[in-house]
């Protein structure tokens, strides 16, 4: 049977309210996006997100907590592929971003998150208007 995968996503803000995206290459592209990528199995949502941001910003992250669930259609109208994203945020990190896949995305940079870049991947941009409108799911995002 196919089913939906499972994403994870952060947004990670900083002390001015500044959240951290990428603009993304390779199948991504030509995206922007807040760090992320799959569930593996057995992880906790915690332990996957923290090794995520590390591999692809090189920042450590403390306190991960989960904000919100996104059900990405656009993608899925667009690709066939369905994800359901389970969305986190911190404010607690270590270190100064850095592209440690630069295949996989071109740069890091701090933006306000009522300015989002685009285009924007889904997940990304329905993660954002959770943190935004303070809602943990947001019906009909397509």
């Amino acid at each position: 049977m196919n089913r939906p995968n499972v994403g994870i996503g952060i947004i990670i803000q900083n002390s001015n309210g500044e959240i951290l995206i990428g603009k993304r290459k390779g199948s991504h592209s030509p995206f922007y996006s807040i760090p992320g990528g799959h569930l593996e199995r057995g992880e906790t949502f915690e332990e996957g997100i923290k090794k995520e941001v590390l591999e692809e910003t090189g920042l450590t992250i403390e306190k991960p907590v989960v904000i919100g669930v996104t059900n990405n259609l656009r993608t899925f109208k667009e690709s066939g592929i369905h994800h359901i994203s389970v969305n986190m945020f911190t404010d607690d990190f270590k270190g100064i971003p850095k592209a440690m896949e630069p295949e996989k995305c071109e740069e890091w940079f701090w933006v306000k998150p009522q300015e989002l870049p685009q285009p924007h991947f889904d997940a990304s941009e329905f993660a954002v208007e959770c943190f935004l409108k303070k809602q943990f799911y947001i019906k009909n995002q397509k």
